[in-house]
């Protein structure tokens, strides 16, 4: 069954990397996500020598992994003996996992794994040999468009289909950090449905706090997804832009309250009104009913 459905909106905790390396604190953060009624949770994987210059590693960054930022981007990559653990957790905890690769060597480490869904990062949406490949993967893919106009999301989304991809979502981004108010834009959820009416489009929000999130719903977003933290105050480059386990647990429950609220539009009288139109209307001379 596919996680993502118009009835009910996919809650995506994004792990990412704010693990920092460490797969005790992975499982526990999968185990708090689960607990507060995330439907998934998504990390990431790069190959870091690819991915980075050797300029850019070798320059001074000091972090608990090390004293440069090779150490730290080294450090906070998981390994296949690692995911497997993640793997098992999660089919154990009845949550689903996915990542989202940065390269192509990252992409086939990631589809020999068979998780369900691959995520492209708004960062990879214009690369277009990794979206072809991943698109001839076979897995689903779930795609972020932060950082793109409408011109570009067109294009991703008519190379990944030529390659023979399926999108099973379709997310509605803006890659700050935190994303300001005026920078949102949730009204692009529904210009993307227009444009794109044969995908379902989600959210996925760097915002502080959880309402954008939450009104995400009544422009027709079929899931969320957050990047999550235990702690903000954390290390880590994403813990600051991340929500925290009463947040998640606000926003699900504010997601599950506006999907009651959109209701379905259909006009109509609610049986609980009945009484209330007998005792305030004077007169009903219009015939309607």
């Amino acid at each position: 069954m596919s996680l993502f459905s118009f009835d009910r909106c996919a809650v995506v905790a994004e792990i990412g990397i704010n693990h920092n390396g460490s797969l005790d604190l992975a499982l526990e953060m999968i185990r708090a996500a689960h607990r507060v009624g995330c439907d998934a949770v998504k990390f990431q994987k790069r190959t870091v020598d690819v991915v980075y210059t050797a300029d850019e590693l070798a320059k001074p960054r000091k972090s608990p992994l090390g004293e440069t930022n090779g150490d730290l981007k080294r450090g906070l990559e998981f390994g296949r003996r690692e995911y497997r653990r993640l793997a098992d957790f999660c089919a154990d905890l009845g949550i689903v996992w996915y990542a989202s690769p940065w390269d192509e060597e990252a992409l086939d480490f990631l589809v020999d794994l068979k998780m369900p869904y691959l995520k492209i990062a708004s960062a990879s949406v214009t690369d277009r040999g990794l979206i072809e490949r991943a698109a001839r993967s076979g897995i689903p893919l779930l795609v972020s468009t932060g950082m793109c106009d409408l011109k570009m999301v067109r294009s991703a989304v008519e190379t990944i289909e030529a390659a023979g991809g399926e999108i099973a979502c379709l997310y509605h981004c803006t890659s700050t950090y935190p994303a300001l108010p005026e920078e949102i834009n949730l009204a692009g959820i529904s210009t993307l449905r227009e444009r794109f009416p044969h995908l379902k489009i989600g959210y996925s929000g760097h915002e502080e706090g959880i309402l954008p999130s939450i009104l995400s719903i009544a422009y027709g977003a079929v899931s969320v997804e957050r990047h999550f933290t235990l702690d903000r105050a954390m290390w880590g480059s994403d813990q600051s832009s991340s929500i925290d386990v009463p947040q998640m647990t606000e926003m699900i429950a504010g997601i599950r309250l506006a999907e009651k609220a959109r209701g379905d539009g259909q006009i109509r009288i609610y049986e609980r009104e009945r009484p209330v139109m007998d005792k305030l209307r004077r007169k009903d001379t219009l015939g309607v009913e």
